[in-house]
């Protein structure tokens, strides 16, 4: 079963406001079993939505409008899909009384304005709104289903999780969805592929691989289908069992909730050790991703930000001499940094890192996208040297993704 979601309002398509009810909308729908065959944002504007409509329907058995449902004359859904239908407005007393009964609470006077709210196509079901004063509607017709809600997300998600969810199972016959989600990290998303292929041309039809992929880290996705929910997760399951037997040593865990940190952290807490960084072109990217993970204070004791030339001589105690030899970019100074910030906060192990993110060379004479990446660890510190490219952006996420993948191996040594 598939839907298409259409988002209604000219605040989307001019980048004031992002779209974020279509991701949830997505979402939900998928914990039922109903895939998103497209979602389109469209203008406030009759033609649009009526052409959007007509290509949906040929297109879906579910659609799903959020917009355009609030009491001024620009919102125009409730009348374009009156015209679709080729239907009528009438007016429902009961959410007439409902929205009287809000205005009453707030002490808010109610108008013709607000009345008009309540006029609603005559074939559709109204979906009371508790939420709010612009009413849901739900339409059924050559067995498929429209569905308009309101634009503002707290509505909109109210009236899909106590109405629109338990409706949409009750009207149709739903399969099920399984995802399984493996977080790998240190291989590029082609060299992956390759080492995995025969694995994923052998899959089970009903079984499909994505590849999600971002600096330094890679997710696979396996996507089920089918009317067992058990079978397909036991299905599911021994695929990923296969999967394991060839990249082991690069997958971190599993689901969007267990990244690198996480593992990281577990392995930390687990062996009652900690750690401390001590950045400066990563700007303490490291440190605010370790201390995303809840209970990160058991192991992560702080961080200094060393930016400036200034910080590192005065803060950390590098000798200016070094740096005046070998440049503040160097294995020398991130050596010198890692075992300085270790030995500062009493730590087992320490981060450091020192580069060009550009776009400049600031003072100094190495390529931009060039960075030094130093791990301290109870018996030495280990550092080495990246070219990490162009933009900025990219080089600080690759560098704070490439010392966290350094740091969870020197940990694993010891285990």
């Amino acid at each position: 079963m598939q839907a298409e979601i259409i988002t209604i309002g000219d605040e989307i398509l001019i980048g004031q406001i992002l779209d974020s009810n279509s991701k949830w909308i997505a979402e939900e729908l998928n914990k039922i079993g109903i895939s998103a065959y497209q979602i389109i944002s469209i203008q406030d504007n009759k033609e649009h939505i009526l052409k959007a409509l007509k290509e949906a329907q040929n297109n879906v058995d579910i659609v799903i409008i959020t917009g355009g449902l609030g009491p001024t004359k620009d919102d125009i859904t409730k009348h374009t899909l009156t015209e679709y239908f080729k239907d009528t407005l009438v007016l429902n007393k009961a959410i007439v009384e409902h929205i009287k009964k809000m205005f009453a609470k707030i002490d808010y006077p109610f108008t013709e304005v607000n009345k008009n709210q309540a006029l609603l196509p005559k074939k559709c079901i109204p979906l009371k709104n508790e939420l709010g004063t612009a009413a849901g509607m739900w339409f059924y017709q050559n067995k498929k289903v429209v569905i308009s809600l309101p634009g503002v997300p707290y509505e909109m998600k109210g009236l899909m999780k106590n109405k629109v969810l338990p409706k949409l199972k009750k009207t149709f016959k739903l399969n099920f969805i399984i995802h399984k989600t493996i977080q790998t990290y240190g291989m590029g998303e082609s060299v992956l592929a390759a080492k995995i292929e025969k694995w994923e041309d052998n899959l089970p039809n009903n079984i499909k691989l994505a590849y999600l992929p971002s600096f330094g880290r890679v997710r696979l996705r396996l996507s089920a289908k089918g009317e067992n929910k058990k079978e397909l997760e036991n299905q599911v399951e021994n695929e990923v069992k296969k999967l394991l037997k060839l990249i082991p040593d690069i997958v971190v865990g599993f689901d969007d909730s267990e990244t690198i940190e996480v593992a990281i952290g577990k392995l930390l807490a687990k062996n009652k050790q900690t750690i401390a960084t001590a950045e400066s072109c990563t700007g303490g990217n490291i440190a605010h991703k370790i201390t995303l993970v809840p209970g990160s204070s058991a192991y992560f004791i702080g961080a200094i930000v060393s930016y400036n030339v200034r910080i590192k001589i005065n803060e950390l105690n590098i000798d200016s001499e070094l740096i005046e030899k070998y440049s503040v970019v160097s294995k020398e100074v991130a050596t010198a940094m890692a075992k300085a910030i270790q030995q500062k906060f009493k730590t087992d192990y320490a981060i450091a890192t020192t580069g060009n993110a550009g776009p400049t060379t600031d003072k100094t004479d190495t390529t931009v996208g060039t960075v030094f990446i130093a791990i301290a660890t109870p018996k030495g510190v280990i550092t080495k040297e990246f070219y990490f490219g162009k933009p900025r952006e990219k080089v600080i996420e690759r560098t704070s993704n490439k010392a966290l993948e350094m740091l969870k191996q020197e940990i694993l040594k010891k285990d």
